[in-house]
């Protein structure tokens, strides 16, 4: 199964996160929501679940719960800034389609 990247801006983005907020991890995932299907998420993780994957790169962790990982399987996540604003953007291969306001995708049926 295809491992969950990082860029060099995101690892430095999410190294600087944990430490202002003394977490363990990066909690990455998918919930169902929006108008196409799955939405990102993204949270402070203070411990590891049994069922977590946890993928380490650059020193810092991100940890992905069992029902996630097959549809964040390839998944690029990077820190970039475009004028004023700085946002994480991924770039998931499974998605096919992604609603015009950008917040939710779709998979493949």
């Amino acid at each position: 199964m295809m491992s969950i990247t990082l860029t060099d801006s995101a690892t430095r983005r999410i190294a600087t996160q944990l430490e202002q907020n003394k977490a363990l991890a990066l909690r990455f995932g998918v919930r169902e929501s929006g108008c196409s299907g799955y939405s990102y998420f993204m949270d402070f993780a203070t411990n590891i679940e049994p069922d977590d994957t946890v993928i380490e790169q650059g020193g810092v962790k991100v940890v992905v719960d069992a029902t996630s990982l097959p549809i964040l399987a390839g998944t690029q996540i990077d820190y970039v800034s475009e004028g004023l604003n700085q946002t994480f953007k991924f770039s998931n291969p499974k998605a096919t389609d992604e609603c015009g306001c950008g917040e939710s995708f779709a998979l493949q049926s």
